[in-house]
């Protein structure tokens, strides 16, 4: 079953998020700006549905990620429809870091949980295909990807 990750977010907070990512990427078209928004969608979806699983964002979707994060309210609400709350720790560059395995690994369970994968936003740090401001990566050292189930209650 195909799941729609621009499906997450209203018309007004997609817009709100996607002008973010263009404020801090001049000169970047508003097609690209939404494209990397969708796949920080679906990659947060699938690592809130996803605890203990060790899942990384290429650079270029986790300056998706970071754009939803400013957006505290949106992301605050958008986590606790998808039942967890991820948090984001960053770690500095470091292209010696890169496992393009893990990269592999992590669109593989974006495309089991159902959603289709711009491959294009999921290249090697060293590819400038796409170029973002995002200056950070993560590695899959159970560190930088956290999940907190939502409370029951």
């Amino acid at each position: 079953m195909t799941q729609t990750a621009r499906a997450l977010l209203t018309d007004a907070q997609f817009n709100d998020v996607r002008a973010t990512i263009l404020d801090h990427n001049p000169g970047m078209a508003p097609d690209l700006a939404g494209r990397i928004l969708v796949d920080a969608l679906a990659f947060l979806a699938t690592a809130a549905s996803s605890p203990g699983q060790a899942l990384v964002p290429s650079r270029v979707v986790d300056e998706g990620w970071h754009a939803l994060i400013l957006h505290t309210s949106v992301y605050y609400g958008l986590c606790s429809r998808l039942g967890s709350f991820v948090h984001h720790l960053p770690e500095r560059p470091d292209p010696g870091r890169h496992d393009e395995a893990v990269i592999e690994r992590t669109i593989a369970r974006i495309e089991a949980a159902g959603f289709t994968v711009d491959r294009d936003l999921w290249r090697g740090p060293a590819d400038t295909l796409v170029s973002v401001a995002a200056e950070c990566q993560h590695s899959d050292d159970s560190g930088p990807i956290v999940t907190i189930p939502k409370p029951k209650g």
